[in-house]
Protein backbone atom coordinates (compact mmCIF):
# COMPACT_ATOMS: atom_id res chain seq x y z
CA UNK A 1 0.00 0.00 0.00
CA UNK A 2 1.12 3.68 -0.82
CA UNK A 3 2.52 5.65 1.90
CA UNK A 4 0.13 8.06 3.95
CA UNK A 5 -0.96 11.00 2.03
CA UNK A 6 -3.64 14.36 3.22
CA UNK A 7 -6.91 13.49 1.31
CA UNK A 8 -8.22 16.79 2.52
CA UNK A 9 -5.53 18.78 0.32
CA UNK A 10 -7.17 19.87 -2.39
CA UNK A 11 -3.90 19.63 -4.44
CA UNK A 12 -4.58 15.36 -4.08
CA UNK A 13 -8.18 15.60 -4.99
CA UNK A 14 -7.33 17.69 -8.28
CA UNK A 15 -4.33 15.62 -9.00
CA UNK A 16 -6.61 12.55 -9.20
CA UNK A 17 -8.84 14.05 -11.59
CA UNK A 18 -6.11 15.28 -13.75
CA UNK A 19 -4.65 11.70 -13.94
CA UNK A 20 -8.41 10.07 -14.69
CA UNK A 21 -8.85 12.45 -17.31
CA UNK A 22 -5.40 11.21 -19.06
CA UNK A 23 -6.19 7.89 -18.81
CA UNK A 24 -9.53 8.30 -20.30
CA UNK A 25 -8.50 10.63 -22.78
CA UNK A 26 -5.69 7.68 -23.88
CA UNK A 27 -8.93 5.31 -24.70
CA UNK A 28 -10.79 8.12 -26.59
CA UNK A 29 -7.65 8.90 -29.09
CA UNK A 30 -7.68 5.50 -29.51
CA UNK A 31 -10.48 3.80 -32.44
CA UNK A 32 -12.06 0.43 -31.76
CA UNK A 33 -9.70 -2.62 -32.65
CA UNK A 34 -9.96 -4.28 -35.53
CA UNK A 35 -12.19 -7.86 -36.25
CA UNK A 36 -10.59 -9.45 -39.38
CA UNK A 37 -12.32 -12.43 -41.51
CA UNK A 38 -9.44 -15.29 -40.95
CA UNK A 39 -9.58 -17.12 -44.97
CA UNK A 40 -11.90 -20.56 -44.47
CA UNK A 41 -13.92 -22.37 -47.26
CA UNK A 42 -16.92 -20.49 -47.36
CA UNK A 43 -18.56 -23.95 -48.11
CA UNK A 44 -18.27 -24.99 -44.84
CA UNK A 45 -20.43 -22.58 -43.09
CA UNK A 46 -18.51 -21.80 -40.49
CA UNK A 47 -16.61 -17.88 -40.68
CA UNK A 48 -13.59 -17.33 -38.45
CA UNK A 49 -12.89 -13.71 -36.63
CA UNK A 50 -9.57 -12.59 -35.39
CA UNK A 51 -10.22 -9.50 -32.92
CA UNK A 52 -6.73 -7.73 -33.35
CA UNK A 53 -5.45 -6.67 -30.47
CA UNK A 54 -1.92 -5.86 -31.30
CA UNK A 55 -3.27 -2.31 -32.55
CA UNK A 56 -3.79 -0.47 -29.34
CA UNK A 57 -0.48 2.16 -28.38
CA UNK A 58 1.23 -0.24 -26.55
CA UNK A 59 0.65 -3.34 -28.80
CA UNK A 60 -1.34 -6.01 -26.71
CA UNK A 61 -4.33 -6.68 -25.56
CA UNK A 62 -3.08 -6.13 -21.88
CA UNK A 63 -3.33 -2.67 -22.18
CA UNK A 64 -6.80 -2.78 -22.07
CA UNK A 65 -6.09 -4.56 -18.85
CA UNK A 66 -3.35 -1.61 -17.74
CA UNK A 67 -5.72 1.03 -18.00
CA UNK A 68 -8.65 -0.49 -15.94
CA UNK A 69 -5.90 -1.16 -13.41
CA UNK A 70 -4.53 2.22 -13.31
CA UNK A 71 -8.57 3.63 -13.17
CA UNK A 72 -9.39 1.08 -10.78
CA UNK A 73 -6.08 2.58 -8.37
CA UNK A 74 -6.86 5.87 -8.99
CA UNK A 75 -10.68 5.38 -7.68
CA UNK A 76 -10.02 3.51 -4.84
CA UNK A 77 -7.19 6.46 -4.00
CA UNK A 78 -4.42 3.87 -3.95
CA UNK A 79 -2.26 5.14 -6.77
CA UNK A 80 -1.00 9.57 -5.87
CA UNK A 81 1.46 11.58 -7.44
CA UNK A 82 4.37 10.55 -5.53
CA UNK A 83 3.30 6.75 -5.82
CA UNK A 84 5.88 4.04 -7.59
CA UNK A 85 3.77 1.92 -9.34
CA UNK A 86 4.96 -2.04 -9.12
CA UNK A 87 3.47 -4.98 -10.50
CA UNK A 88 4.53 -8.52 -11.33
CA UNK A 89 4.40 -9.57 -15.07
CA UNK A 90 5.47 -11.79 -17.56
CA UNK A 91 5.86 -8.90 -20.70
CA UNK A 92 3.16 -7.53 -22.05
CA UNK A 93 1.03 -6.38 -18.53
CA UNK A 94 4.28 -4.28 -17.69
CA UNK A 95 4.91 -2.88 -21.18
CA UNK A 96 1.35 -1.51 -21.03
CA UNK A 97 1.73 -0.08 -17.29
CA UNK A 98 4.88 1.58 -17.57
CA UNK A 99 3.15 3.27 -20.86
CA UNK A 100 0.24 4.31 -18.17
CA UNK A 101 3.08 5.15 -15.44
CA UNK A 102 5.14 8.12 -17.62
CA UNK A 103 1.48 9.21 -18.63
CA UNK A 104 0.90 10.21 -15.18
CA UNK A 105 4.48 11.21 -14.28
CA UNK A 106 4.84 8.29 -12.05
CA UNK A 107 8.02 5.63 -11.66
CA UNK A 108 6.88 1.96 -12.63
CA UNK A 109 8.93 -1.19 -11.56
CA UNK A 110 8.40 -4.87 -13.65
CA UNK A 111 9.11 -7.67 -11.58
CA UNK A 112 9.64 -10.39 -14.10
CA UNK A 113 11.02 -14.00 -14.29
CA UNK A 114 14.48 -14.05 -15.62
CA UNK A 115 13.20 -15.99 -18.74
CA UNK A 116 11.33 -12.80 -20.39
CA UNK A 117 11.73 -12.31 -23.83
CA UNK A 118 14.71 -9.44 -24.45
CA UNK A 119 11.78 -8.01 -26.87
CA UNK A 120 9.90 -7.47 -24.15
CA UNK A 121 12.58 -5.59 -22.06
CA UNK A 122 13.04 -3.38 -24.27
CA UNK A 123 10.06 -2.41 -24.47
CA UNK A 124 9.33 -1.38 -21.08
CA UNK A 125 12.51 0.21 -20.40
CA UNK A 126 11.62 2.16 -23.89
CA UNK A 127 8.01 3.23 -21.79
CA UNK A 128 10.36 4.31 -19.24
CA UNK A 129 9.72 1.53 -16.41
CA UNK A 130 12.53 -0.41 -15.18
CA UNK A 131 12.85 -4.52 -14.58
CA UNK A 132 13.59 -6.44 -11.51
CA UNK A 133 14.35 -9.73 -13.24
CA UNK A 134 13.98 -13.01 -10.56
CA UNK A 135 14.83 -16.66 -11.27
CA UNK A 136 12.07 -17.85 -10.08
CA UNK A 137 8.65 -17.35 -11.46
CA UNK A 138 7.10 -18.04 -8.72
CA UNK A 139 8.79 -15.42 -6.42
CA UNK A 140 7.61 -12.58 -8.35
CA UNK A 141 4.74 -11.70 -6.33
CA UNK A 142 6.33 -11.96 -2.89
CA UNK A 143 9.21 -9.81 -4.38
CA UNK A 144 6.68 -7.44 -5.87
CA UNK A 145 5.16 -7.03 -2.07
CA UNK A 146 8.74 -6.22 -0.44
CA UNK A 147 9.76 -3.94 -2.82
CA UNK A 148 6.57 -2.09 -2.68
CA UNK A 149 6.87 -1.92 0.89
CA UNK A 150 10.48 -1.02 1.17
CA UNK A 151 9.61 2.26 -1.61
CA UNK A 152 6.05 2.94 -0.17
CA UNK A 153 4.51 2.23 -3.83
CA UNK A 154 1.77 0.24 -4.98
CA UNK A 155 2.02 -3.14 -5.92
CA UNK A 156 -0.86 -3.35 -8.84
CA UNK A 157 -1.61 -7.03 -8.87
CA UNK A 158 -2.85 -7.89 -11.72
CA UNK A 159 -3.75 -11.50 -11.02
CA UNK A 160 -5.95 -10.31 -8.07
CA UNK A 161 -7.91 -7.31 -9.84
CA UNK A 162 -7.84 -7.99 -13.72
CA UNK A 163 -11.47 -9.89 -12.97
CA UNK A 164 -13.13 -6.85 -11.51
CA UNK A 165 -11.14 -3.86 -12.34
CA UNK A 166 -12.95 -3.95 -15.72
CA UNK A 167 -16.92 -3.29 -15.97
CA UNK A 168 -17.37 -6.73 -17.79
CA UNK A 169 -21.73 -4.86 -18.41
CA UNK A 170 -20.19 -2.63 -20.79
CA UNK A 171 -18.29 0.64 -21.26
CA UNK A 172 -16.50 -0.48 -24.26
CA UNK A 173 -14.98 -3.59 -22.58
CA UNK A 174 -13.71 -6.33 -24.90
CA UNK A 175 -16.96 -8.37 -25.26
CA UNK A 176 -19.08 -5.42 -26.11
CA UNK A 177 -16.90 -4.36 -28.67
CA UNK A 178 -17.06 -8.22 -30.06
CA UNK A 179 -20.48 -8.25 -30.11
CA UNK A 180 -20.96 -4.76 -31.64
CA UNK A 181 -19.12 -5.22 -34.78
CA UNK A 182 -20.37 -8.97 -35.21
CA UNK A 183 -23.65 -7.44 -35.59
CA UNK A 184 -23.58 -7.09 -38.77
CA UNK A 185 -22.26 -10.66 -39.77
CA UNK A 186 -23.97 -13.45 -40.99
CA UNK A 187 -23.76 -15.40 -37.68
CA UNK A 188 -23.84 -12.16 -35.53
CA UNK A 189 -23.66 -14.24 -32.27
CA UNK A 190 -20.90 -16.22 -32.24
CA UNK A 191 -21.03 -19.96 -31.30
CA UNK A 192 -17.78 -19.74 -29.66
CA UNK A 193 -15.22 -17.27 -28.42
CA UNK A 194 -12.11 -18.83 -27.71
CA UNK A 195 -9.35 -16.99 -25.33
CA UNK A 196 -6.34 -17.47 -22.83
CA UNK A 197 -5.60 -16.98 -19.75
CA UNK A 198 -3.29 -15.39 -17.85
CA UNK A 199 -4.74 -13.41 -15.18
CA UNK A 200 -8.64 -14.81 -15.83
CA UNK A 201 -9.43 -11.39 -16.42
CA UNK A 202 -10.66 -11.65 -20.51
CA UNK A 203 -12.43 -14.82 -19.44
CA UNK A 204 -14.05 -13.17 -16.73
CA UNK A 205 -15.09 -10.79 -18.72
CA UNK A 206 -16.14 -12.12 -21.45
CA UNK A 207 -18.09 -14.80 -19.70
CA UNK A 208 -20.37 -12.51 -17.39
CA UNK A 209 -20.99 -10.31 -20.52
CA UNK A 210 -22.27 -13.21 -22.65
CA UNK A 211 -24.60 -14.06 -19.38
CA UNK A 212 -25.71 -11.05 -18.55
CA UNK A 213 -26.64 -9.68 -22.15
CA UNK A 214 -28.31 -13.69 -22.21
CA UNK A 215 -26.30 -14.90 -25.41
CA UNK A 216 -26.20 -18.71 -26.19
CA UNK A 217 -22.25 -17.49 -26.84
CA UNK A 218 -20.13 -20.22 -25.29
CA UNK A 219 -16.30 -19.24 -24.02
CA UNK A 220 -13.78 -21.74 -24.53
CA UNK A 221 -10.35 -20.95 -22.71
CA UNK A 222 -7.30 -22.18 -24.04
CA UNK A 223 -4.00 -23.59 -21.98
CA UNK A 224 -0.65 -24.10 -22.64
CA UNK A 225 1.15 -26.85 -21.38
CA UNK A 226 2.88 -26.79 -18.21
CA UNK A 227 -0.27 -24.55 -16.97
CA UNK A 228 -2.02 -25.35 -13.78
CA UNK A 229 -5.65 -23.76 -15.06
CA UNK A 230 -6.28 -26.48 -17.15
CA UNK A 231 -6.17 -29.27 -14.52
CA UNK A 232 -7.68 -26.91 -11.55
CA UNK A 233 -10.91 -26.56 -14.17
CA UNK A 234 -10.80 -30.15 -14.68
CA UNK A 235 -10.84 -31.71 -11.01
CA UNK A 236 -12.21 -28.11 -9.15
CA UNK A 237 -9.15 -28.04 -6.89
CA UNK A 238 -8.08 -24.07 -6.97
CA UNK A 239 -4.74 -24.79 -5.20
CA UNK A 240 -3.02 -26.77 -8.00
CA UNK A 241 0.90 -25.54 -8.98
CA UNK A 242 2.29 -26.40 -12.12
CA UNK A 243 5.90 -25.45 -13.59
CA UNK A 244 4.62 -22.60 -15.58
CA UNK A 245 4.16 -21.96 -19.52
CA UNK A 246 6.92 -20.88 -21.97
CA UNK A 247 3.83 -19.79 -23.86
CA UNK A 248 4.04 -16.08 -22.81
CA UNK A 249 1.24 -14.22 -21.34
CA UNK A 250 -0.98 -17.09 -20.93
CA UNK A 251 -1.15 -20.15 -18.54
CA UNK A 252 -0.03 -19.49 -14.74
CA UNK A 253 2.31 -21.93 -12.55
CA UNK A 254 -1.27 -21.68 -9.89
CA UNK A 255 -4.45 -20.92 -10.27
CA UNK A 256 -4.69 -17.01 -10.01
CA UNK A 257 -7.22 -15.26 -7.66
CA UNK A 258 -8.88 -13.61 -10.62
CA UNK A 259 -9.30 -16.79 -12.64
CA UNK A 260 -13.08 -17.29 -12.60
CA UNK A 261 -13.60 -20.91 -13.89
CA UNK A 262 -17.35 -20.85 -13.73
CA UNK A 263 -18.05 -19.13 -16.25
CA UNK A 264 -15.92 -20.95 -19.07
CA UNK A 265 -17.82 -23.30 -20.43
CA UNK A 266 -14.79 -25.88 -22.17
CA UNK A 267 -10.95 -25.87 -21.18
CA UNK A 268 -8.78 -26.79 -24.29
CA UNK A 269 -5.01 -28.03 -23.21
CA UNK A 270 -2.82 -26.77 -26.23
CA UNK A 271 0.86 -28.38 -26.73
CA UNK A 272 3.75 -25.57 -26.90
CA UNK A 273 4.40 -27.30 -30.25
CA UNK A 274 1.09 -26.74 -31.07
CA UNK A 275 0.78 -23.20 -29.80
CA UNK A 276 3.91 -22.17 -32.12
CA UNK A 277 3.19 -23.78 -35.20
CA UNK A 278 0.11 -21.76 -35.05
CA UNK A 279 1.56 -18.76 -34.70
CA UNK A 280 3.60 -18.96 -37.87
CA UNK A 281 0.58 -20.73 -39.61
CA UNK A 282 -1.80 -17.92 -39.05
CA UNK A 283 0.91 -15.34 -39.93
CA UNK A 284 1.02 -17.36 -43.32
CA UNK A 285 -2.33 -17.55 -44.36
CA UNK A 286 -3.23 -14.41 -42.97
CA UNK A 287 -0.26 -12.04 -43.60
CA UNK A 288 -0.54 -10.97 -40.33
CA UNK A 289 2.24 -11.51 -37.68
CA UNK A 290 1.12 -12.59 -34.59
CA UNK A 291 2.47 -13.67 -31.39
CA UNK A 292 2.60 -17.22 -29.43
CA UNK A 293 -0.56 -16.94 -27.53
CA UNK A 294 -2.40 -15.83 -30.48
CA UNK A 295 -1.31 -19.22 -31.67
CA UNK A 296 -2.67 -21.48 -28.64
CA UNK A 297 -5.91 -19.37 -29.53
CA UNK A 298 -6.10 -20.17 -32.90
CA UNK A 299 -5.27 -23.84 -32.37
CA UNK A 300 -8.37 -24.41 -29.81
CA UNK A 301 -10.27 -22.39 -32.58
CA UNK A 302 -9.26 -24.97 -35.45
CA UNK A 303 -10.25 -28.07 -32.81
CA UNK A 304 -13.15 -26.15 -32.21
CA UNK A 305 -14.27 -25.71 -35.76
CA UNK A 306 -13.43 -28.92 -37.05
CA UNK A 307 -15.87 -30.32 -34.46
CA UNK A 308 -18.77 -28.18 -35.42
CA UNK A 309 -17.86 -29.72 -39.09
CA UNK A 310 -18.23 -32.97 -37.95
CA UNK A 311 -21.53 -32.27 -36.11
CA UNK A 312 -23.02 -29.93 -39.39
CA UNK A 313 -23.18 -26.75 -37.65
CA UNK A 314 -22.79 -23.92 -39.41
CA UNK A 315 -21.35 -20.49 -37.22
CA UNK A 316 -19.00 -18.45 -36.51
CA UNK A 317 -16.04 -18.26 -33.91
CA UNK A 318 -14.21 -15.31 -32.97
CA UNK A 319 -11.06 -15.20 -31.44
CA UNK A 320 -7.95 -12.87 -30.67
CA UNK A 321 -4.51 -11.41 -32.15
CA UNK A 322 -3.06 -10.55 -28.89
CA UNK A 323 0.22 -9.53 -30.23
CA UNK A 324 2.61 -9.37 -32.93
CA UNK A 325 5.05 -11.42 -33.55
CA UNK A 326 7.97 -9.06 -33.22
CA UNK A 327 8.03 -9.57 -29.52
CA UNK A 328 9.23 -12.73 -30.46
CA UNK A 329 11.38 -13.05 -32.56
CA UNK A 330 14.65 -14.25 -30.48
CA UNK A 331 12.07 -17.18 -29.19
CA UNK A 332 8.94 -18.32 -30.69
CA UNK A 333 10.43 -17.04 -34.44
CA UNK A 334 13.54 -18.65 -34.06
CA UNK A 335 14.04 -22.05 -35.05
CA UNK A 336 17.50 -22.58 -33.11
CA UNK A 337 15.54 -21.53 -30.47
CA UNK A 338 12.93 -24.12 -31.05
CA UNK A 339 15.80 -27.21 -31.16
CA UNK A 340 17.01 -25.93 -28.33
CA UNK A 341 13.75 -26.56 -26.21
CA UNK A 342 13.06 -29.66 -28.43
CA UNK A 343 10.21 -28.40 -29.86
CA UNK A 344 9.49 -30.14 -33.49
CA UNK A 345 6.65 -27.86 -35.13
CA UNK A 346 6.61 -30.14 -38.05
CA UNK A 347 3.32 -32.58 -37.13
CA UNK A 348 1.22 -29.51 -36.25
CA UNK A 349 1.67 -27.15 -38.94
CA UNK A 350 1.00 -30.48 -41.23
CA UNK A 351 -2.33 -31.42 -39.24
CA UNK A 352 -3.16 -27.27 -39.70
CA UNK A 353 -2.38 -26.85 -43.16
CA UNK A 354 -4.87 -30.45 -43.64
CA UNK A 355 -7.30 -28.64 -41.59
CA UNK A 356 -7.97 -25.89 -44.33
CA UNK A 357 -8.05 -28.54 -46.74
CA UNK A 358 -10.31 -30.96 -45.05
CA UNK A 359 -11.82 -29.25 -42.17
CA UNK A 360 -10.63 -31.94 -40.12
CA UNK A 361 -7.90 -31.68 -36.74
CA UNK A 362 -5.95 -34.74 -35.53
CA UNK A 363 -5.39 -35.24 -31.98
CA UNK A 364 -1.36 -34.04 -30.94
CA UNK A 365 -0.50 -34.50 -27.47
Amino acid sequence: MSRTVDRCDPGYRAWIAEAIRLVDADANRSADTHLHVFPLPPEWGIDLYLKDESVHPTGSLKHRLARSLFLYGLANGWIHRDTTIIEASSGSTAVSEAYFARLLGLPFIAVMPASTSPEKIQLIEFHGGRCHLVDDPSAIYDESRRLAAGCGGHFMDQFTYAERATDWRGNNNIAESIFEQMRLERFPEPSWIVVGAGTGGTSATIGRYVRYRRFQTRLAVVDPEGSAFHGSFADGDPGRTAAGSRIEGIGRPRVEPSFLPTVIDRMIRVPDAASIAAMRWTTGVSGRAVGGSTGTNMWGAAELIAQMRARGERGSVVTLICDGAERYAGTYGSDAWLAEQGLDIAPCLAALDGFLKTGEMPAIQ
